[in-house]
């Protein structure tokens, strides 16, 4: 994606419009406000916002960031349409196009797009309000100062005076803008939008199942594709009978696409498409389909063998350390008690509802495309990929059913793209059965964490040594070989307890492997906070400590100081997990009945800290049920959207829990053993447990959502487990131990 870099200065252009309306095309150059709270390394932030008012008092707010169910299609208008002071219900909102000569930063993932547009989209909307006040003081030959605004209305309480917005369209047309930086934001006692709940803008269009997914897309002539892949990852067509496929009922074409240049991660690979007259028809004639296939040396690979390969790494000393404080190991040997723990997490798949699909249309040599991706990067590739200029390419953003960061790899809509180009002048739709979505997808790296630990006499922790096994090679950077890690499989060298325990180390080894990997839901640590947080309970019972007050009495013991805003603050997350205990009523736990137990976890993650309790029984046949979830949470000084940020924390915990019990991807000869959700089962709607949401405000800015209340949901169900049967959960899924779930 390229950024837009300008000088520091931002502006907002005004026009007219056609029958009397008003648009403000907002563009905003790098800020300090905007980028203070980003992570290193991320390009600068640079949006552009559309704000277009018509005399009928409509206000549209075109939203530039993907929609997945995160809401920031009501996010981001809501804070534009509370500083401009209009009502809510005279808002329409708009999906905005992949553009970057108009907007940067067009995508979602990481829990960004909060941190990235609160005080951007605020001045979006402050400076068009500004703008109005302005023609409305010269109208009436008044300070700007007396005039206030509400409800998308200017008022001059000295004269009386009110004029609805539209009435200052022409007068406001002429003026010269603000500058962002300079416009005055509002306190937040005077939000009237931001911190109240408010309805998905796509919810009623959704109840009543009307068409704005990806998957719904239709067009006047459209075909259907199916596109079949190697079972190996990385594998290339041999040979296919595409001549017997072409005689199929309804299909159109059938042929061969040669893998692209890129990497199995986002590129195209090989494989047979399909095109009919509807997707029923291709599915169907795939089933006489049959290919050789180079396999390749993915082929040789398997869980077993990595499983293998990590056992033997662990006995070496880590290839990669991150840190080292003190010296670990001699405060391990000498301490009164030592505690050793070995934990795995599998590979997981992304698993949306909605399928992977894209429709692209090939005509005149320009490429459109409508689809349900989570940025724009899907327009670089397919340029590479099929040697048309970046723009000849148009992408569609549709409403995807669900992401969870599989959507950020393109892979599906490059394929759909090199379809439609061999069928010039059709559209063409690519839908991928559930098949090829569980057995083709970049899926979440499996991780193996070795751990030992030293007690002191009275109870404290005073060393620790970690060693993350994961896949990755050697690669050249800088002229040096370094090791790196696959996509999503990473961990830093803050990783609690890193800095609170004053003799501690952290080291990474590396699996190579041909097996795609990428980024699921709070990546990285929706396993590490697993591995991590069932080791510090096993260190709490060694210290003969209360596993809530272990957590905060680490927290209270800084031992080396960090400057990075990014890291964990202790205080914060002190605040989150005495709240989760008074909620709980975990001082209360040891009234509990036979064969239930409570269960604590924290995590920071995405700029969220987030403690949660979770109360599970187990019955005498093993079968585990999760009676009850308590979670709290600190994103900072605003809850834009209530009822969306409830939502989003128990998707997180419902997500996080559905991986802990049942979900596994294992590999066998390179390719994927589970293929439906008959083998890598979602949680169901009857094992859900009741799960309450408290928040505790801070004064720091608000942070995202979509992810930061997943990690802590596993560590706390299996130390919930072991509260209640004294059996340690060390492996996921819980499914493969004697325990059973559903």
């Amino acid at each position: 994606m390229t950024t837009m870099t300008a000088s520091r200065r931002e502006f907002i252009r005004i026009s007219s419009l056609v029958g009397g309306g008003l648009l403000f095309a907002t563009q905003i150059d790098t800020l300090e406000a905007a980028t203070s709270f980003v992570t290193p390394g991320i390009p600068d932030f640079v949006p552009n916002a559309f704000i277009r008012m018509t005399p009928d008092g409509i206000v549209t707010l075109i939203n530039k960031n993907p929609e997945l169910g995160q809401g920031v299609k009501n996010m981001y208008p809501m804070i534009i349409a509370d500083e401009m002071d209009v009502d809510w219900k005279n808002v329409k909102v708009e999906m905005a196009d992949f553009d970057p000569t108009k907007f940067t930063g067009q995508s979602t993932g990481g829990s960004t797009a909060t941190p990235n547009g609160w005080n951007p989209m605020r001045q979006v909307g402050a400076a068009a309000r500004a703008v109005l006040v302005s023609a409305a003081a010269q109208t009436w030959g008044v300070p700007e100062s007396e005039i206030t605004t509400e409800s998308g209305a200017l008022m001059h309480a000295a004269s009386s005076r009110r004029a609805a917005y539209p009435e200052m369209f022409e007068k406001a047309a002429t003026m010269t803008p603000p500058a962002l930086a300079s416009v005055k934001l509002k306190e937040a006692k005077d939000y009237r939008i931001i911190g109240k709940s408010t309805k998905g803008v796509d919810v009623p269009n959704i109840v009543v199942g009307k068409p704005i997914f990806g998957i719904d897309v239709t067009m006047p002539g459209m075909l259907h594709a199916v596109y079949h892949k190697c079972p190996v990852f990385g594998g290339k067509v041999a040979s296919a009978n595409l001549d017997v496929v072409k005689k199929e009922f309804g299909v159109k074409d059938a042929f061969v696409i040669e893998p692209g240049p890129s990497t199995p991660l986002d590129g195209l690979l090989g494989g047979v498409a399909i095109v009919a007259d509807s997707w029923w028809y291709a599915q169907n004639a795939r089933k006489k389909l049959v290919v050789q296939w180079d396999e390749g040396p993915t082929a040789t690979q398997s869980s077993a063998g990595f499983a293998v390969s990590a056992a033997e790494l662990s006995k070496q000393p880590p290839q990669r350390v991150l840190r080292t404080d003190g010296d670990p190991d001699a405060a391990i040997a000498g301490a009164a008690k030592k505690v050793e723990g070995h934990y795995f997490y599998p590979f997981l798949a992304h698993a949306a509802l909605e399928p992977m699909n894209t429709t692209a249309l090939f005509k005149d040599g320009k490429m459109e495309l409508w689809s349900p991706t989570q940025n724009g990067g899907g327009r670089g590739l397919t340029s590479r990929m099929l040697g048309i200029p970046e723009t000849d390419i148009l992408v569609h953003f549709v409403r995807a059913g669900g992401g969870f960061g599989r959507r950020i790899s393109n892979d599906y809509l490059v394929e759909a793209a090199a379809i439609a180009h061999k069928m010039p002048g059709v559209p063409v739709k690519l839908l991928w059965a559930r098949e090829d979505d569980i057995q083709h997808d970049v899926y979440r790296a499996a991780g193996w964490h070795n751990f030992r630990a030293g007690i002191d006499a009275g109870g404290k922790l005073t060393g620790f040594n970690a060693q993350l096994v994961t896949f990755g090679d050697k690669v050249t950077r800088n002229n040096q070989e370094v090791y790196q890690e696959v996509r999503g499989a990473g961990i830093g060298g803050l990783e609690f307890p890193s800095r609170f325990v004053p003799n501690f180390t952290i080291g990474m080894s590396y699996i190579p492997m041909g097996i795609p990997t990428g980024f699921l839901r709070a990546p990285g640590s929706n396993g590490i906070a697993f591995a991590y947080q069932s080791f510090l309970d096993e260190c709490a019972l060694a210290a003969g400590a209360d596993p809530l007050q272990f957590r905060l009495d680490l927290l209270a013991n800084t031992i080396v100081g960090e400057t990075n805003p990014n890291a964990l603050n202790p205080d914060r997350m002190r605040g989150v997990l005495e709240l989760v205990a008074e909620k709980s009523g975990w001082a209360n736990r040891s009234k509990l009945p036979k064969g239930t137990g409570m269960g604590v976890a924290f995590y920071y993650s995405h700029r969220g800290h987030f403690a949660e309790v979770i109360q599970a029984t187990v019955s005498k046949a093993g079968v585990v049920k999760v009676d009850k979830v308590w979670v709290a949470g600190d994103i900072g000084s605003e809850i834009i959207n209530p009822v969306n940020a409830e939502n989003q924390a128990q998707g997180s915990v419902i997500d996080g829990l559905g991986e802990a019990l049942g979900q596994e991807i294992t590999i066998e000869k390179g390719r994927a053993v589970q293929s439906n959700f008959d083998n890598f089962p979602l949680m169901h709607m009857k094992d859900a447990p009741p799960i309450e949401i408290h928040w505790r405000k801070t004064e720091f800015p608000p942070s995202g959502l979509g992810e930061p209340a997943l990690p802590p949901a596993p560590p706390a169900l299996c130390n919930a487990i072991y509260a209640a049967t004294g059996k340690r959960i060390r492996s996921l899924p819980i499914s493969k131990t004697d325990l059973k779930w559903g």
